[in-house]
C-alpha cells in the first residue's frame, strides 16, 4: 500500500513538474541565468559605449558649406561636411570595450547648394577649406616645351587641366593626343585666341562650338571647362558656354610667364601667392618648363594636393579632423 501511495506521489511531481515546464517554457537553469545576467551586463556596456561615441562624435562634426555667388570671387564650389560614422566607429571599437578617438571612422555629408545649382558665373578659385590647387595650362603656341612640361609632371605624379585652343588642336592634333593621353584634363580655349569680350554673340557661339567639335573629334572628349583667352569675357560669353554645358574658368595665382621672367622668380611669384583652392595659370614657356619642377615641390612643401580642375571644384574633402589617444599617439580611420 505504501509502495503504491509512493509511486502515486512521484508520477504526480513529475506531472507536475513537467506541466510547468509546459507553461513557462523560457524558465531557464541557474547556469542559463548566470549567462543571461553576464549577456545583458555586456550589452548594457556595449550600449553605453554607443552613447558616448555619440556624444563624442559632436565636437568633430563639421557642417557641409553649400556653393555660393561671392560678391568678389564670383561662383565658388561648396565643400562636403564631416561626420562620425558612429555604427562604424562602434564596431571597431565593441571588441576592445572602451573608447578611443584614434578608432572614430568619419563619413562625407554632401552640401545642399551644388555648383551647377548656381546661375553662370565665372569661377576664380575653389573652396579655401580645400588644401588643394590646380594648374591651368592654356595652349595655343609653345609645342617645343610641352614636352618638357609633362615630363615634369609625370615625375611629380601631377595631373593638371590643359585648356585647348582648338586652331591649335586642328594643326597640332598628335600633341593634344600626348597631353590627353598622359592623363590630364582637358579645357576649351576658344578656336582662334580672340577678345571674347569684343566679339558677336553668334561669332562666340561659333568660337565654343568649333572648338568642342575639334577637341572631341580628335579626343573624343567634351570639355566641360572653359578658359577665355586673356582672361576677356562678358556674361554673354559666360551664358552661352552654360548653355554648351561649361563653365568659364579665370584664375587667382599668375605665373605671368608670358613676360618671359626668370624660373626662380616666376616660382617664388607663385609660391609667396598660392593659397587654398588656387588656380594657378600658365602657358607652355621657357620659364614654366624650366621652373616647373622648382613650382610643383615648393607647392607641396606646403601641404597642397595639385588636381585638375574637376579635381579642386569637386565637393570631395582632402582632409579630415585628425584626433589622437595619448596612449597610442594614432590618427583617426576615414571611411573610403
Amino acid at each position: 500500500m505504501k509502495k503504491g501511495i509512493m509511486h502515486c506521489g512521484l508520477v504526480l511531481l513529475l506531472v507536475l513538474l513537467t506541466a510547468g515546464a509546459l507553461q513557462n517554457p523560457f524558465s531557464l537553469s541557474y547556469v542559463d541565468a548566470i549567462r543571461q545576467t553576464q549577456a545583458e551586463a555586456v550589452s548594457t556596456k556595449e550600449d553605453a559605449l554607443y552613447q558616448e561615441i555619440i556624444e563624442e562624435a559632436k565636437a568633430y562634426t563639421i557642417p557641409p558649406e553649400d556653393a555660393r555667388v561671392d560678391k568678389v570671387w564670383k561662383a565658388v564650389p561648396g565643400i562636403n561636411g564631416v561626420q562620425v560614422d558612429v555604427q562604424k566607429s562602434y564596431d571597431k571599437m565593441k571588441e576592445l570595450g572602451e573608447f578611443k578617438a584614434s578608432l572614430l571612422v568619419f563619413k562625407e555629408v554632401e552640401p545642399e547648394i551644388h555648383l551647377d545649382d548656381l546661375p553662370p558665373s565665372p569661377i576664380y578659385r575653389g573652396n579655401d577649406q580645400k588644401q588643394m590647387v590646380s594648374l591651368l595650362v592654356n595652349v595655343a603656341w609653345g609645342n617645343e616645351y610641352i614636352p618638357d612640361i609633362l615630363k615634369t609632371m609625370k615625375r611629380y605624379d601631377v595631373q593638371s587641366t590643359f585648356f585647348l585652343d582648338g586652331s591649335w588642336v586642328q594643326n597640332n592634333p598628335n600633341v593634344a593626343k600626348m597631353i590627353y593621353e598622359e592623363g590630364h584634363e582637358i579645357g576649351s580655349h576658344a578656336y582662334s585666341h580672340p577678345d571674347m569680350q569684343t566679339i558677336s554673340k553668334a561669332e562666340i557661339v561659333d568660337q565654343l562650338e568649333r572648338t568642342n567639335d575639334v577637341i572631341d573629334a580628335t579626343l573624343g572628349e567634351t570639355p566641360k571647362w572653359f578658359a577665355p583667352p586673356s582672361g576677356s569675357f562678358s556674361d554673354t560669353v559666360v551664358n552661352e558656354a552654360a548653355k554648351q554645358e561649361m563653365h568659364t574658368i579665370l584664375w587667382s595665382v599668375d605665373t605671368v610667364d608670358w613676360r618671359k621672367p626668370q624660373p626662380q622668380e616666376m616660382v617664388q611669384r607663385v609660391l609667396g601667392k598660392v593659397h587654398p583652392g588656387a588656380m594657378i595659370l600658365m602657358h607652355p614657356t621657357d620659364s614654366s618648363a624650366r621652373g616647373l619642377e622648382q613650382l610643383l615641390a615648393g607647392i607641396k612643401e606646403k601641404g597642397f594636393e595639385i588636381g585638375t580642375v574637376s579635381d579642386l571644384l569637386a565637393e570631395t574633402r582632402t582632409e579630415f579632423p585628425k584626433p589622437t589617444d595619448k596612449s597610442r599617439g594614432s590618427e583617426i580611420d576615414t571611411e573610403d
